[in-house]
Formats: C-alpha cells, structure tokens, sequence
C-alpha cells in the first residue's frame, strides 16, 4: 500500500524516490512534434460521406497509428460524470482503497501501482490504475468496486457508450479493410 501515494501525499512530503532529477525530467527531452494529429468527425460516416470517414481512418492508422475522434456520440454529460466518479473514487479512504489494491496481475479488479518495476526502480512513478473488466457487462459488475456508491451505475452507463463507439470504430475498419460485416465480432 506504501506504493499507492493517493494514501499518503495529503499529510506528507514527496519522497525524494518520486522526483526525478532536473536533468532526467520529460520537459528536457528533445521529442519531434507533430503539428496534427488525425481528427476524425465520426457524424461524418453517415451517408454519402461513409467512405470517406472510412478512408481518414485507414490513412491514421497506417501514418499514426492512432487518431482522435469527435462528434463520437458519447454524452459530453456523461463523460464528465464518470470522470467525477473516479476522482471520488481515488479520494476515498486509504481503507477502503486497501480493500481493492492487490499487486496480483490476475485479480480482475484492482487497485494498483503502475511502475514497472517498483522495487528495483530508483525513481519512481506515481501512477495509479483501478483496473476491471468491463464486458460483458452483467458479468463484471459484481466484480467492481462498491463505492462511490454511483460507480456501478455511471461507470456502467459510460462502459455501454464506449463499447457501442467500439463497434462503430471496428465497423468502419473492417469495411475498409474489404472484410465482412461483423468481422470482429461486435453487434
């Protein structure tokens, strides 16, 4: 539980095990910059401008491997809601926190330090992940915390939207791609 310093960084100092050096900080490295990143209007794969849609995401993915997604139909409403849910979540009690840390990759729901090697690291990360399965949905929700108490409900709502963008995402490949409808086996 030491390696979680949600616990403890309120009442305490950093450590000097968590500050990187000046020299070594990511603000000193020399990263190429892209100017832009593919933005791509999912309202856009309706109608005539499918194939199109369809062609910005086959062109990120191959250039970028990655692109970023907007008009993507998940509540704006809900998305901050869930946010707020996990914010509350990482302010509860160290107690109840403790309930859910396990440092056991193979417990499907955990709280857990995410260093890659904390103990033979010399500086450490401080991150943090709550980790669960989402789907199928009725399956895993026994699995999830308990509290905030609206955990279940907004994480659950949120887990439904993304998953629906998920498939809508996987459709559009796979049609690119000249693959079969469903071809990822997605609804």
């Amino acid at each position: 539980m030491e390696k979680l310093v949600s616990m403890w960084y309120k009442d305490e100092s950093l450590p000097e095990n968590y500050i990187f050096p000046p020299e070594t900080r990511p603000g000193k490295s020399i990263v190429p910059l892209c100017n832009t990143i593919p933005v791509i209007d999912l309202s856009q794969a309706v109608g005539h401008n499918r194939t199109d849609t369809i062609q910005q995401i086959l062109k990120a993915s191959k250039e970028f491997g990655f692109f970023q997604i907007t008009n993507h139909g998940v509540p704006e409403k809900l998305i901050n809601e869930t946010m707020s849910v996990f914010k509350e979540f990482f302010e509860m009690p160290a107690e109840y926190q403790a309930s859910v840390y396990s440092e056991d990759p193979n417990k499907s729901c955990r709280l857990c330090a995410s260093s890659v090697n904390y103990n033979r690291e010399e500086i450490h990360y401080w991150r943090e992940n709550l980790r669960h399965p989402c789907h199928p949905l009725d399956e895993c929700l026994q699995q999830w915390p308990e509290r905030p108490t609206r955990y279940l409900e907004v994480v659950g709502a949120y887990s439904i939207e993304v998953k629906k963008l998920d498939s809508v995402i996987l459709e559009l490949i796979s049609e690119g791609l000249g693959l079969e409808t469903g071809y990822f086996g997605h609804d």
